[in-house]
Protein backbone atom coordinates (compact mmCIF):
# COMPACT_ATOMS: atom_id res chain seq x y z
CA UNK A 1 0.00 0.00 0.00
CA UNK A 2 1.36 3.62 -0.83
CA UNK A 3 -0.36 6.13 2.18
CA UNK A 4 0.18 9.77 1.43
CA UNK A 5 -0.23 11.82 4.56
CA UNK A 6 -0.99 15.83 4.47
CA UNK A 7 0.12 16.70 8.28
CA UNK A 8 -1.49 20.62 8.80
CA UNK A 9 -0.35 20.86 12.28
CA UNK A 10 2.16 21.96 14.74
CA UNK A 11 0.47 20.82 17.85
CA UNK A 12 3.40 18.17 18.82
CA UNK A 13 0.86 14.81 19.51
CA UNK A 14 -0.74 15.27 16.18
CA UNK A 15 2.42 15.34 14.63
CA UNK A 16 3.83 12.21 16.91
CA UNK A 17 0.85 10.31 15.92
CA UNK A 18 1.59 11.06 12.19
CA UNK A 19 4.84 10.20 12.33
CA UNK A 20 4.14 6.75 14.61
CA UNK A 21 1.79 5.58 11.77
CA UNK A 22 3.94 6.43 8.89
CA UNK A 23 6.53 4.74 10.79
CA UNK A 24 4.29 1.70 11.09
CA UNK A 25 3.37 1.63 7.76
CA UNK A 26 7.04 1.56 7.17
CA UNK A 27 7.66 -1.01 8.85
CA UNK A 28 5.11 -3.20 7.72
CA UNK A 29 6.76 -2.99 3.89
CA UNK A 30 4.31 -0.32 3.11
CA UNK A 31 5.30 3.10 1.25
CA UNK A 32 4.39 6.07 3.29
CA UNK A 33 4.68 10.13 2.37
CA UNK A 34 4.06 13.26 4.36
CA UNK A 35 3.40 16.37 2.84
CA UNK A 36 3.76 19.35 5.60
CA UNK A 37 0.92 22.20 4.99
CA UNK A 38 -0.37 24.83 6.88
CA UNK A 39 0.92 24.63 10.47
CA UNK A 40 2.53 21.61 9.75
CA UNK A 41 5.34 23.35 7.50
CA UNK A 42 6.49 24.71 10.80
CA UNK A 43 7.94 21.21 11.94
CA UNK A 44 11.48 22.72 12.37
CA UNK A 45 10.08 24.57 15.26
CA UNK A 46 8.01 21.74 17.08
CA UNK A 47 10.14 21.24 20.32
CA UNK A 48 10.38 17.73 21.74
CA UNK A 49 7.92 17.75 24.81
CA UNK A 50 7.90 15.18 27.51
CA UNK A 51 5.77 13.04 26.63
CA UNK A 52 6.00 13.17 22.44
CA UNK A 53 9.41 12.93 21.41
CA UNK A 54 9.07 14.55 18.38
CA UNK A 55 12.77 14.69 16.93
CA UNK A 56 13.27 10.66 17.27
CA UNK A 57 10.14 10.26 15.21
CA UNK A 58 11.33 12.25 12.53
CA UNK A 59 14.70 10.77 12.54
CA UNK A 60 12.96 7.45 11.97
CA UNK A 61 10.68 8.08 9.33
CA UNK A 62 13.69 9.37 7.22
CA UNK A 63 15.85 6.64 8.57
CA UNK A 64 13.17 3.96 6.91
CA UNK A 65 13.41 5.85 3.84
CA UNK A 66 9.75 7.85 3.68
CA UNK A 67 9.23 10.87 1.87
CA UNK A 68 9.01 14.13 3.62
CA UNK A 69 8.12 17.80 2.08
CA UNK A 70 6.71 20.96 2.89
CA UNK A 71 4.78 22.95 1.22
CA UNK A 72 6.89 26.22 -0.08
CA UNK A 73 4.14 29.04 -0.30
CA UNK A 74 3.03 27.48 3.48
CA UNK A 75 6.65 28.37 4.15
CA UNK A 76 7.04 31.58 2.84
CA UNK A 77 3.69 33.19 4.79
CA UNK A 78 5.77 32.26 7.97
CA UNK A 79 8.41 34.22 6.44
CA UNK A 80 10.68 30.93 5.82
CA UNK A 81 12.43 30.48 1.98
CA UNK A 82 13.42 26.51 3.38
CA UNK A 83 12.67 23.69 6.01
CA UNK A 84 15.87 22.28 7.78
CA UNK A 85 14.07 18.76 7.87
CA UNK A 86 12.78 18.54 4.19
CA UNK A 87 12.92 19.98 0.44
CA UNK A 88 10.78 22.43 -0.26
CA UNK A 89 7.65 21.37 -2.70
CA UNK A 90 5.10 22.87 -4.68
CA UNK A 91 1.20 21.95 -4.89
CA UNK A 92 2.68 20.02 -8.23
CA UNK A 93 4.11 17.61 -5.78
CA UNK A 94 0.95 17.10 -3.67
CA UNK A 95 -0.56 16.66 -6.70
CA UNK A 96 1.36 13.87 -7.58
CA UNK A 97 1.93 12.75 -3.99
CA UNK A 98 -2.38 12.20 -3.79
CA UNK A 99 -2.10 10.69 -7.30
CA UNK A 100 0.60 7.82 -6.32
CA UNK A 101 -1.12 6.93 -2.85
CA UNK A 102 -3.48 4.42 -2.65
CA UNK A 103 -4.65 6.05 0.59
CA UNK A 104 -4.63 9.40 1.84
CA UNK A 105 -5.24 10.92 5.18
CA UNK A 106 -4.86 14.28 6.87
CA UNK A 107 -4.17 15.07 10.09
CA UNK A 108 -4.67 18.30 12.26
Amino acid sequence: MKLGIILQSNNPEHIWNTFRLAITALKAGNEAEIFLMSEGSELDDIRDTMDFDVSAKVSEFKSLRGGLYACGSCLKVRGKEESKVCPVSTMDDLLAMVEHADKVMVFG
